[in-house]
């Protein structure tokens, strides 16, 4: 084999290195970086000093709190993706058919998607408060929404959820563009109507795309950070600890890097068996 040749076979994956060398700098040595550091006692530096092996791990599968964010993690998932994704439909399935102003309705419904979780946290804020705040005195109400561990998950989950319908509108609005007309057409004539259309038609058609919306979303809210940062800080009490948060606050605020890389490595691998699992049922409910 000469040096042409393999110069030649070589020669597509060149174009593959500077891709690499971003992969490698931030994402390949972070992550074992962290796995690492998962497995040792740090300094305030978050330098390794002492190898503990499992320890930071059996720690966290003995700490009420650890499994308290679990729950609140869980909980405010469910709640994103489902209003999130759901806000989104609706709004592309509004937008579907043209009408005068089509453009700035569809503008709107994509907005979320354009403004950083904490400046919309910090106007979340100001409506929810509890004097001033547009909400309750639309509602008539006198409610501490963020001061109160009732209402303080929901009212995260549902700002979060906002942001992330944006992107779901145009993934949504992109799946029902894709959808042949005549079926519809074919249907009326049968004598279907708007809701048989609907599940019948729209909904198995976008399944692809709900699919694919579905695992974004899931992986988005787990690493929710800014709007529990800016409302709340994980209160009150640890009604909003999200995970991400919670690995936060035990870096930098309690400088147990070994605890919280171990809980990093943990949320890895729950997004993980949470992604297989739902590729494992892919073939059960998605038809292409």
């Amino acid at each position: 084999m000469n040096i042409k040749s393999v110069v030649k076979k070589a020669g597509p994956y060149a174009y593959t290195v500077p891709a690499m060398a971003v992969f490698a700098v931030f994402l390949f040595f972070p992550f074992f970086k962290t796995i690492y550091l998962s497995l040792y006692k740090t300094n305030k530096m978050g330098q390794a000093k002492i190898f503990t092996g499992l320890s930071n791990y059996m720690d966290l599968l003995k700490s009420q709190s650890f499994f308290n964010s679990l729950a609140v993690t869980g909980i405010f998932v469910l709640i994103v993706v489902s209003v999130s994704m759901l806000l989104g439909l609706i709004a592309a399935v509004l937008c579907n058919k043209t009408f005068p102003g089509i453009r700035i309705f569809s503008t709107a419904y994509a907005l979320p998607m354009a403004i950083a979780s904490s400046s919309a946290a910090m106007i979340f804020k100001i409506m929810l408060h509890p004097s001033i705040g547009i909400v309750n005195k639309l509602l008539r109400l006198d409610i501490n929404w963020i001061s109160d561990s009732k209402y303080a998950l929901i009212c995260v989950a549902l700002l979060t959820a906002w942001l992330n319908s944006g992107i779901n509108f145009l993934y949504f609005s992109a799946g029902l563009s894709s959808i042949d007309e005549t079926i519809y057409e074919r249907a009326s004539v049968d004598g279907a109507g708007a809701v048989q259309q609907f599940f019948r038609l729209t909904l198995p058609g976008l399944s692809p795309i709900m699919f694919y919306t579905l695992v974004v979303n899931i992986i988005q809210a787990f690493q929710s950070f800014g709007q529990v940062k800016v409302l709340t800080q994980g209160g009150p009490g640890e009604s909003t600890n999200l995970i991400v948060y919670s690995i936060y606050r035990d870096a930098f605020f309690n400088y147990r890097f070994g605890s919280a890389a171990a809980q990093s490595v943990l949320l890895f691998i729950i997004i993980m068996i949470l992604t297989l699992g739902m590729f494992r049922l892919e073939k059960k409910g998605v038809s292409y």
